[in-house]
């Protein structure tokens, strides 16, 4: 009994404590979040803005949004692929719902460390091993940043002259974000290829939390690394010998990629602007996303709107820089994380609903 309560008592603890962190994280992002705004808006001639966005074609509007959900939506196609290919059981529609909570928890927390764990979560809640769901997750978000850092190597060689021109002080601080981006490819690259060293990071860390006394020694937990590593060895064999596939959600990648940049080109195509020809603002579109990708700052705030006013100011010239900067930030982050949300909350109701009915079914056995 009194075992049975320090457990009760410790997961309570762990739960304030959990709430508390989503509290705080939130209060940061709404902080971030309404800086931002007070940046953007202040000082704007705000019935200008108005007159300005109603020159915006409906069709390139709603066409925005469509892209901007199929930005996400594409993420969820490729984790069922990869899922399904090592035996998985989640449906297509619970893959995108995956994704839809990773876009959610990456854009309220700090460098985007919050998508992928709760992820995680919820794959292995759906009866996905923990390895594979791993495997599966890392994959994705190593062809992600692979094809970005790409992307990025070939602006950079190929479009120099033009590219320093438009970003001028920002230059720096896109070679940073593709020295971080292309650190962290190498980096996921090394922990996908070397799971041995995987498994003494993890016992490493384990070790750590024993000697803290946040955990208890347990040769249970030791068995249970042994076989996480041994089943992430074994995905990963598995991903090597079917290049194949890999190859295709790498291509798959680079076309959702394309969506999120080609936005900002149905923006300005529906603003019935010309002289920028489309592969040119793509490219734009692709050294901001570079650039801030890995700012520890909630949804990069603040400084992709700063950054987007410098770049394009001399593409959506006068009146319309500020409308585009509103529609296109709107759609491609507060509207898809809305959107998001309310994923979120549906999941949470839909996870809860099968909870009950799981434990009716052994309450009647």
């Amino acid at each position: 009994m009194e075992a049975s309560h320090d457990r009760t008592k410790e997961a309570g603890e762990k739960g304030i404590a959990g709430n508390r962190k989503r509290v705080l994280e939130g209060a940061f992002f709404l902080l971030v979040m309404a800086l931002s705004f007070y940046t953007v808006f202040h000082g704007q001639d705000m019935g200008q803005i108005r007159q300005a966005m109603s020159r915006l074609s409906p069709a390139a509007l709603f066409a925005a949004m469509c892209t901007a959900l199929f930005f996400v939506s594409a993420e969820g196609i490729m984790i069922h692929y990869l899922l399904r290919s090592l035996n998985g059981h989640s449906s297509l529609r619970r893959c995108i719902v995956y994704s839809f909570i990773g876009f959610f928890y990456s854009g309220i927390t700090p460098s985007a460390t919050g998508g992928q764990p709760m992820q995680l979560y919820y794959m292995t809640k759906d009866r996905n091993s923990m390895s594979e769901s791993s495997v599966v997750l890392m994959t994705v978000a190593l062809l992600y940043k692979l094809v970005l850092v790409l992307i990025g190597i070939a602006t950079l060689v190929f479009w120099h002259g033009p590219l320093r021109s438009f970003l001028r002080e920002y230059f720096p601080l896109f070679l940073l974000g593709l020295a971080l981006n292309t650190a962290l490819v190498l980096l996921l690259l090394a922990v996908m290829l070397a799971p041995r060293s995987m498994k003494r990071i993890i016992s490493g860390i384990e070790k750590l939390l024993v000697r803290a006394r946040i955990l208890k020694a347990s040769g249970k937990r030791q068995e249970k690394i042994e076989q996480f590593v041994d089943g992430y060895r074994g995905a990963v064999n598995f991903l090597l010998e079917h290049k194949g596939k890999v190859l295709a959600v790498c291509l798959f990648t680079l076309v959702q990629r394309a969506s999120v940049f080609v936005l900002t080109w149905i923006i300005y195509l529906g603003f019935s602007l010309e002289g920028t020809d489309g592969l040119s603002i793509m490219l734009l579109q692709a050294t901001v996303y570079i650039a801030v990708d890995m700012l520890p700052v909630p949804g990069a705030q603040g400084i992709t709107e700063m950054m987007y006013r410098s770049v394009f100011g001399s593409i959506f010239k006068g009146q319309y820089l500020m409308p585009s900067l509103y529609v296109t930030r709107g759609i491609n982050f507060y509207f898809v994380l809305l959107v998001s949300l309310g994923v979120v909350a549906a999941n949470h109701f839909y996870v809860r609903r099968n909870r009950r009915v799981q434990t009716g079914r052994r309450t009647v056995i």
